[in-house]
């Protein structure tokens, strides 16, 4: 079945979010939340769809082909209830990603049975002690001189630990510091003493009340030689190349939240009445709305192409994956922060009409931390940017035109070409470049798109000049801001480039690329191209039409349930 068949099967499913009589609708979601318990219903209907199926890749008898197809099929999920979106599946693709990078086919054929029955795999690096530094992680596998490991230590902040069948545990198996210290581990709870583990008091949270934070205790638990993924010390490796995936699929995910969230702002804004007119129409509330459009086509656009070139360019997304968690994240919360300000007393409520807007607002949060909080990607960025400045921003080859066009067929993903570095190689930023030169007519919006492109180049060679003087010593995890600032740069760049591509390839009408253009370039400094203004009322009315026909505000414009 094709992945818009899919699709509208779970659309089908999963009905109108707003029905009231819906049993799996935002009444149901809302009264689950305030019990802090995970959305049973929406689980059930998850199991009927088999959405698990969607993580294993087609070789194990699952639905996995194209990663962007992969985000859509969620992003249906995310746009209901993010905490079942998370709690229910994408803890399963996290950890699972990590066994068909580097695991045995017996590995893959077992996770690939466990996930294919409904059953759930849990991923757990966190130690509180350490948060995002799994190098320091202290639990342990030790070998053992017969043969296999025994492994000791505590696993904390961890979804499904508790109801997951399988485990992927990060144990250090060498006590020497080092990039090769760390093994992966997989286990399967059933096949250890039940006396070896012991499940922790589970961790209450403000948003993603739903998931079950939960932690676990080993004592002198025996795996076999065949439980280490990959090669012993190959843990932090295959974490690295396994969180290009999840980096990118997660926050692009959650794009769906947004697209909920501007619904309901929406909603509001039409029928409620100050002053004798619609709140809709002041001009600050349509500012506000426009914003909240635009950034989400500027996400959709970032998170989408790269998802492609993980296909595609699978040997230079160590970079793209870390640009879309900071800046996908950063623009989601404060667009949804922005949406609330419309809302005004009524973002506080929860029950009714617009109850749902908090618990969106509230599980969106940890988007922006998760197993990597954009700040760290920002430092997984940084030892890269040397290299980049002497190479990848001179010059660059540009990428194919395949890489922007969403929703095409895409090769299988090849795991085993991820790389933890991109060797000085940049085809998103060389499509900059090549994108900047096909634009040759004469119209206002050409000369405005010229101008803005090469904005953006000159950005380029700022950053360009900037990183190539940096000294070993501004590269490390104590990297002062502003040095931080050039990767947080170069990920604008990065998502001008994608629209910019993105665009060429749809032949749309100008108005969305020029505002989105404008609105990039300002956060970075640059002055833009008119703001965008005279874009923001077109833009509002196709943003109102599509909300009149139950289409979602992203780059697909589905028809939505209602």
């Amino acid at each position: 079945m094709t992945a818009p068949a899919r699709l509208d099967d779970l659309e089908r499913l999963l009905g109108d979010p707003a029905d009231d009589g819906n049993p799996i609708g935002n009444t149901a979601v809302l009264a689950a939340d305030e019990r802090d318990e995970m959305f049973a219903a929406g689980e059930r209907v998850l199991d009927e769809y088999c959405l698990n199926a969607e993580f294993v890749p087609r070789r194990y008898g699952g639905r996995l082909a194209g990663a962007d197809d992969l985000i859509q099929v969620l992003r249906t999920v995310f746009r209901r209830d993010p905490a079942l979106g998370l709690g229910y599946g994408v803890s399963s693709f996290i950890s699972s990603v990590n066994v068909w990078a580097s695991g045995s086919p017996e590995q893959a054929r077992w996770v690939a049975g466990t996930l294919l029955s409904n059953q759930k795999i849990a991923s757990a690096y966190h130690e509180l002690a350490h948060g995002n530094d799994f190098s320091r992680a202290e639990f342990a596998a030790r070998p053992q001189a017969q043969g296999g490991w025994r492994l000791t230590g505590r696993k904390e902040v961890v979804t499904n630990v508790k109801r997951a069948r399988g485990l992927v545990l990060l144990a250090r198996t060498d006590e020497r510091a080092g990039s090769r210290s760390h093994s992966q581990i997989l286990v399967d709870k059933q096949a250890v003493p039940a006396r070896a583990i012991r499940d922790l008091t589970r961790y209450p949270s403000v948003g993603m009340r739903g998931v079950q934070l939960g932690g676990i205790e080993f004592t002198d638990c025996p795996v076999g030689d065949e439980a280490v993924v990959g090669r012993p010390g190959q843990g932090i490796e295959t974490a690295l190349r396994s969180f290009q995936l999840t980096r990118t699929a997660i926050p692009t995910m959650l794009a769906g939240v947004l697209d909920s969230g501007l619904r309901l702002t929406l909603d509001f804004a039409a029928g409620r009445r100050l002053y004798g007119r619609s709140v809709a129409d002041q001009p600050e509330v349509r500012r506000l709305l426009v914003d909240a459009y635009l950034d989400l086509l500027i996400c959709d656009s970032l998170g989408l192409v790269v998802s492609r070139a993980l296909h595609l360019l699978p040997g230079q997304t160590s970079m793209y994956a870390s640009a879309v968690k900071y800046l996908v994240a950063k623009r989601l919360m404060d667009a949804m922060h922005q949406l609330s300000l419309v809302l005004g007393a009524h973002f506080y409520l929860r029950e009714g009409r617009y109850g749902i807007f908090q618990k969106l607002l509230r599980d969106l949060a940890p988007a922006g931390f998760g197993h990597a909080a954009r700040v760290a990607c920002l430092g997984t960025m940084l030892p890269q940017v040397p290299l980049m400045a002497r190479r990848g921003w001179v010059n660059p080859d540009p990428a194919g035109p395949d890489l922007f066009r969403i929703g095409e067929e895409l090769p299988e993903l090849p795991f085993d070409r991820l790389r933890v570095s991109a060797g000085g190689l940049d085809g998103l930023v060389g499509s900059l470049t090549a994108a900047a030169d096909q634009i040759v007519g004469d119209s206002p919006e050409q000369r405005r798109l010229r101008l803005l492109a090469g904005q953006f180049r000159a950005e380029l060679g700022d950053l360009a000049e900037a990183g190539a003087a940096l000294h070993p010593g501004d590269l490390g995890v104590d990297a002062r801001v502003e040095v931080l600032g050039l990767p947080a740069r170069y990920a604008t760049v990065l998502a001008a480039s994608a629209c910019l591509n993105v665009w060429l390839v749809r032949g749309d009408g100008p108005a969305w690329v020029v505002a989105a253009l404008d609105r990039l370039a300002r956060s970075i400094g640059r002055p833009g191209a008119d703001r965008g203004d005279r874009y923001r009322e077109p833009l509002y009315q196709e943003l109102a039409a599509r909300h009149a026909d139950r289409r979602s505000f992203d780059l697909s414009r589905r028809v939505l349930p209602g």
